[in-house]
């Protein structure tokens, strides 16, 4: 996934297995050759490089994912989307390597014809995709992560883990609770060069994701261009959105949503979480170093802010 992990189980069953952690890396490998764009010889690598619109055959699990994807893409009318891969690729912020210039206009239109969630379809039983353009690709980046946050809960509870927080590149999920308190997860400060957090969460039971633009973008002739691709426009966002975070049951749902409100921005974003109920919290960029924060009413009112200097 190109990113790091870390899992932490607090009050560990007497009967935890003794070799828990390679179970839970064996479990990352296999998410890995289902979804990574990485990987030559992954499931979805290797649909990416069919030429055919026939049904191809995978796992459930890539078939479930790509269904919640297709899922957020409808109801944010195509802010999300996983098939906007080429165009990532084209600015330069996927898997190959980077030029930190932005590709000609016309290269853009012409792979904008090759992207859109309309033309893939997904079934899960037998699970298998579909796509009506042969050059169509797809990129579960903005999904994945979510997706390999469930799994590892979802093992360590097979495990007997009833409290445990598990966190894949900044996405995190919590099972019970650290002795007496909540996991704490801390989100960190938008501000370039700075690495505190900008705001801490107690968890129980949910799941957070966070979606921005402070770490990964480059600058070209003094332009900002931001890694989020709005696949609507096949431009990176242009807005004062900082950061959205998403809290959710599952991280998946958290990763996906964070990724398509961050595209929207704050004033659609926030109108579109608070007709669905998804719990948010918008960081906007107000200078290089101000910040202005806004939520939804799901979104829990007691966040932890650090102190005053």
């Amino acid at each position: 996934m190109g990113t790091t992990y870390a899992v932490t189980i607090a009050d560990p069953p007497a009967t935890l297995a003794a070799d828990w952690q390679k179970q839970i890396e064996d479990a990352l490998i296999i998410v890995n050759q289902q979804m990574s764009t990485y990987l030559s010889d992954s499931e979805i690598s290797r649909f990416n490089d069919s030429p055919s619109t026939d049904w191809f055959s995978v796992s459930l699990p890539l078939a479930q994912v790509v269904a919640a994807g297709l899922e957020v893409s409808r109801a944010s009318q195509g802010a999300f989307d996983v098939t906007v891969g080429p165009l990532v690729d084209a600015w330069s912020f996927g898997p190959g390597k980077r030029s930190s210039r932005p590709p000609a206009a016309e290269a853009i239109e012409s792979l904008r014809k090759c992207v859109g969630y309309q033309h893939l379809s997904v079934r899960l039983d037998p699970p298998a995709l579909k796509k009506e353009l042969p050059s169509l690709r797809v990129d579960l980046s903005a999904i994945a992560k979510g997706y390999g946050v469930d799994r590892l809960v979802e093992l360590l509870e097979e495990l007997g883990c009833q409290h445990a927080l598990v966190d894949i590149g900044g996405e995190d999920r919590a099972i019970g609770r650290r002795g007496s308190r909540a996991w704490r997860v801390a989100v960190e400060d938008p501000t370039e060069d700075v690495h505190q957090y900008h705001y801490a969460i107690d968890l129980v039971d949910r799941a957070i994701a966070t979606s921005g633009d402070y770490r990964n973008f480059f600058l070209f002739e003094g332009v900002r261009y931001s890694h989020t691709i709005d696949p609507r426009t096949g431009r990176p966002v242009d807005h004062d959105l900082a950061l959205v975070s998403v809290l959710a049951d599952s991280c998946m749902e958290a990763d996906a949503w964070a990724t398509a409100l961050n595209v929207l921005g704050q004033k659609a974003g926030q109108q579109l979480a608070t007709e669905l109920g998804i719990a948010a919290r918008f960081v906007q960029r107000i200078d290089d170093n101000t910040f202005d924060s806004s939520q939804t009413t799901a979104f829990p009112a007691n966040v932890l802010t650090p102190p005053a200097e």
